[in-house]
C-alpha cells in the first residue's frame, strides 16, 4: 500500500509501524475526526481466492471484529472501526503511544523488569483478562509483544479477537486447515500444544510465561529448538523463578508457578482470583536490576517423542529477552535446528583463498525473509503459481547475497520445488529437490532433518512421476535415518512410514500396504490421539487399502468412522470431511448399493456447491459419482445428460485434456453405448483415446484402457477385423510395458 492510500475514503495511511503473520499495521489519520489511529490491514483477498474461502473469511472477520469492537475496558486496545477496501480487510484501532513488554525488556538490556513494575503489569493484565473471559472471549496468543504499557502507566492487551481470527482463517500455520494450534512456542499452553480445546485457563498459562520472563529475563523454557520448548511446556516442570533471581518475593514465584501448572484445573480458577492474589501483596520492595543467570540446560530434549505433527518445523520465534532478533529471521519452512556457520573459504593448494563474501545488509535480509513468508502465505491459500514466482525471485536474491549453499537460499529453493510439484511440474520439482538434497548433504550432513525432508519430497515426486520403485528406495532410506535419529514414534518418522505405505500400493504390494497403514494409524493414535487429523489421514489410507484388496464392506465401515471423526474435529463442511463422504459413496457403489450411493452423492454435490461453488473440481467429482450410479441403476438417459453437463463444465474449467475431463467424456461414451448409440459412442471413445495417447503416451495404462474401449465399440458395430487388430495392438503394447518394467 502506498503512503497516500486512503482507506474507505476516511483513513489516510501515513507510515507502516508493524508487520506480522496476518498483515501490516499503519499509523494513519482519521480525516473525519482529525485524529491519528492505527490501521491493521489483513492479507489481501486476491481475485484468485476460492469464493467459498473468501466468503467464510469475510464473515469470520466481521464476527471477530464486532467482538473486538464490543470490548470496552481500559486494559484493552479500543477498536474504532472495521471494513473492507479494495479486497483488503482492515481494522481501525486506537494508536498507542508506548512500548510493548518485549521492547521494554530490550530497553532494559535484556535484564528483568523491577519487581514493582512486574506487579503493576500483572495486576492490570489480570483485570483486563478477567473482563474478557467474563465475556466468553479467549485471547489464544498472549505474549510480551501483545501487551503494551503506554506513557501514563496504563497497560493494554492488543489483538483480542484478532488472534482468534488469525486462527480461524489459517494465517498462523503453513499446514492448511488441519491440526492448527494458535500461539508462539515460548508462550503456548500444554493444551494448545496437544491440539485440544482451550478455554480462559490457557490464557492464564500464557500470561504465566509472560510474567516469568519479565520477572527473570528469560522465558520458562529458554531453548533454541522449538521442539524442545514445546516438550518443556508439556512435560517439564519450569525452573523456579527465584533460581534465576533470588530476590523475587516468594509469593510472586508461587503465583507464577501456579499459572504454569500443566493441568488447567491446577491453575488459578480465573483471572479475578489471580488479580486478588497479586493485589494482596503490592507492598513488595523495589528491585535494582542484576545480571540474569545462565540459561537452563535443554534437558527437555530427552523427552521428545509425542508432540503433534504440526509442531515439527516450528521455529522458536522472537522471544522478548535473549539475544534479540536475528539478522535473518528464522525460516518457518526450513526448520533449521542450529545456526548457519559458513565453512572457511579456501582455494586450491598453493593459491590464496577466494575473497570472502561481504556481509549483506540486514535490511535486505529482513525484506527477503518477509517476501519468503509472503510466498508461504500464497501457498497456504492454494495460489501455487504465484507462490512459485515469489520463491524463485527470493531464491535468486538470497543466492546472490548469501551464497548457493546457505540454508536460507536452500529453504527458498525447497519451496520452489514444492510449488512445482503442486502445479503439475513433477519432473522440474524433482530436479530442484535433487539440488537441495545434494547441497544440504554437503553443508548439514545426510541425517540432518532438513536433508531428510528434501529426500522425502524427492520420493513423493518420484511417485507422482510413476517411478514407484525409485520412490520406494528413497522412502526406505529416509525411514531408516529418521528411526535412527528421531525414534520410531517421532511425527516425521510416522509421516515417512505413511508415505511408504501408500507407495507400496503403487507397487502392487497391497497386503504390505494395508499392514503398514494399520501400524502407522495405531502409532499415530497413540502419539497424537485417535481424532488428530494426521491419525485420520492414515485411517483413511487403511480404508483405501481395504478397498484395493476388494474388502469393500470393511472399507465402508472405516470411511464412515473417519467421516464421523473429521466432522467432530474439523466440522461437517471441511474438505477432508467431504472427501471421506465421497469415499463412502464409492464403497457403497462397489457393494452394489447404488441407490444409497446416489442419495449420498446428491447431498454431497449440494454441500460442495454451497461450500466450494458449482464449478469446483470436487463438486464436479461428486456430480460424476451421481452419473456413475445413475447408470448402475439403469437410468441411462439421466446418466447421459448429467455426464454431458459435467464433461462440458470440466472442459471449460480444467481444460479438454485434463484427466477428469477425459473421465467424464468416457462416461458419456458409456451412456451412449448402453442406449445403443454405438457410432456416437465410438467417436467419444476415440477422442478420449487420442487425448490420452497425446498426453500420457501410447503405452500408458489409461491409454491402453481407452483403446480397449474403442475395440469393444468396433466389435459392437460389427467391425470385428478392426476390433481384433486393435486388441492385438493393445496386447503388444502391454507386453512391451511389462518387459520394460521388469
Amino acid at each position: 500500500m502506498g503512503e497516500t492510500r486512503l482507506i474507505h475514503g476516511r483513513y489516510r495511511l501515513l507510515d507502516r509501524i508493524g508487520r506480522g503473520g496476518m498483515g501490516e499495521v499503519w499509523r494513519a489519520r482519521d480525516e473525519s475526526l482529525g485524529r491519528h489511529v492505527a490501521v491493521k490491514c489483513l492479507k489481501p483477498l486476491g481475485a484468485n481466492h476460492d469464493h467459498a474461502f473468501t466468503r467464510v473469511l469475510r464473515e469470520r472477520f466481521r464476527r471477530e471484529a464486532r467482538v473486538a469492537a464490543a470490548l470496552q475496558h481500559r486494559g484493552i486496545t479500543v477498536v474504532h472501526d472495521f471494513g473492507e477496501s479494495d479486497g483488503v480487510l482492515y481494522l481501525v484501532m486506537e494508536l498507542l503511544d508506548g512500548r510493548n513488554l518485549s521492547q521494554l525488556l530490550e530497553d532494559n538490556k535484556q535484564h528483568p523488569l523491577p519487581v514493582a513494575d512486574v506487579l503493576e503489569i500483572a495486576e492490570q493484565v489480570a483485570a483486563a483478562l478477567a473482563y474478557c473471559h467474563e465475556q466468553g472471549i479467549v485471547h489464544r496468543d498472549l505474549k510480551p509483544a501483545n501487551i503494551v504499557r503506554i506513557g501514563d502507566g496504563t497497560v493494554k492487551i492488543c489483538d483480542f479477537g484478532i488472534a482468534r481470527l488469525g486462527h480461524d482463517i489459517g494465517f498462523t500455520s503453513r499446514l492448511t486447515g488441519t491440526g492448527i494450534a494458535m500461539g508462539t512456542p515460548h508462550y503456548m499452553s500444554p493444551e494448545q500444544i496437544g491440539g485440544t480445546e482451550v478455554d480462559q485457563r490457557s490464557d492464564l498459562y500464557s500470561f504465566g510465561c509472560v510474567l516469568y520472563e519479565i520477572a527473570t529475563g528469560v522465558p520458562p523454557f529458554d531453548l533454541d529448538d522449538a521442539w524442545a520448548i514445546l516438550v518443556g511446556h508439556r512435560d517439564t516442570p519450569p525452573r523456579p523463578p527465584r533460581e534465576h533471581r533470588p530476590e523475587l518475593p516468594a509469593y510472586l514465584e508461587r503465583v507464577i508457578l501456579d499459572l504454569l501448572a500443566k493441568e488447567p484445573d491446577e491453575r488459578p480458577g480465573d483471572a479475578r482470583e489471580l488479580a486478588r492474589r497479586i493485589s494482596a501483596h503490592r507492598a513488595a520492595p523495589a528491585y535494582v536490576p542484576t545480571v540474569v543467570a545462565a540459561r537452563p540446560a535443554p534437558d527437555a530434549m530427552a523427552r521428545v517423542g509425542r508432540l503433534p505433527s504440526w509442531t515439527h518445523g516450528m521455529t522458536t520465534g522472537h522471544k522478548a529477552a535473549g539475544a534479540g532478533l536475528r539478522t535473518t529471521p528464522p525460516d518457518p519452512a526450513a526448520g533449521l535446528s542450529g545456526e548457519w556457520i559458513a565453512r572457511p573459504a579456501t582455494g586450491p593448494v598453493g593459491e590464496p583463498a577466494p575473497e570472502q563474501r561481504p556481509a549483506p545488509p540486514p535490511e535486505a535480509l529482513t525484506a527477503l525473509a518477509g517476501r519468503h513468508n509472503a510466498g508461504l502465505s500464497l501457498g497456504r491459500l492454494g495460489r501455487w503459481a504465484e507462490a512459485g514466482e515469489v520463491h524463485r525471485a527470493v531464491a535468486a536474491e538470497r543466492e546472490h547475497l548469501l551464497g548457493p549453499d546457505h540454508p536460507d537460499t536452500l529453504a527458498s529453493r525447497y519451496e520452489v520445488a514444492f510449488t512445482l510439484s503442486r502445479t503439475g511440474r513433477a519432473a522440474d520439482a524433482l530436479r530442484e529437490y535433487k539440488h537441495v538434497t545434494e547441497a544440504r548433504i554437503r553443508t548439514l550432513g545426510p541425517d540432518h532433518p532438513d536433508t531428510l525432508a528434501a529426500r522425502q519430497e524427492m520420493a513423493y515426486v518420484l511417485g507422482q512421476l510413476g517411478r514407484a520403485f525409485d520412490a520406494h528406495r528413497v522412502y526406505t532410506a529416509v525411514l531408516a535415518a529418521r528411526e535412527r535419529t528421531m525414534g520410531p514414534d517421532h511425527p516425521d518418522t510416522l509421516r515417512c512410514r505413511h508415505n511408504l505405505a501408500f507407495n507400496l500400493s503403487r507397487l502392487g504390494r497391497l497386503e504390505d500396504s494395508y499392514r503398514m497403514a494399520r501400524e502407522v494409524a495405531a502409532a499415530r493414535a497413540r502419539v497424537l490421539g485417535p481424532d488428530h487429523p494426521d491419525t485420520l489421514v492414515t485411517r483413511y489410507e487403511v480404508a483405501y487399502a481395504l478397498g484395493q484388496l476388494g474388502r469393500w464392506a470393511e472399507a465402508l465401515e472405516r470411511y464412515r468412522e473417519v467421516a464421523e471423526a473429521r466432522g467432530r474435529a474439523l466440522g461437517p463442511d471441511h474438505p477432508d470431511t467431504l472427501a471421506a463422504r465421497h469415499e463412502i459413496g464409492i464403497s457403497l457403489g462397489r457393494l452394489g448399493r447404488s441407490a444409497e450411493a446416489l442419495d449420498l452423492y446428491r447431498d454431497l454435490a449440494a454441500d460442495r456447491t454451497r461450500v466450494q461453488g458449482p464449478t469446483h473440481p470436487e463438486t464436479l467429482r461428486a456430480r460424476h459419482g451421481r452419473c456413475v450410479n445413475l447408470g448402475r441403476l439403469g437410468r441411462w438417459e439421466e446418466a447421459l445428460a448429467e455426464s454431458r453437463d459435467v464433461s462440458a463444465v470440466r472442459e471449460r474449467v480444467l481444460g479438454p485434456d485434463h484427466p477428469d475431463t477425459l473421465v467424464s467424456r468416457r462416461e458419456v461414451a458409456v451412456g451412449l453405448g448402453w442406449l445403443g448409440r454405438w457410432a456416437d459412442a465410438l467417436t467419444e471413445y476415440r477422442r478420449v483415446a487420442a487425448a490420452r495417447d497425446r498426453v500420457l503416451g501410447p503405452d500408458h495404462p489409461d491409454t491402453l484402457a481407452s483403446r480397449n474401449d474403442e475395440a469393444h465399440c468396433l466389435q459392437q458395430l460389427g467391425r470385428s477385423e478392426e476390433a481384433v487388430a486393435l486388441y492385438r495392438r493393445v496386447a503388444a503394447l502391454r507386453g512391451q510395458r511389462a518387459s520394460a518394467g521388469g
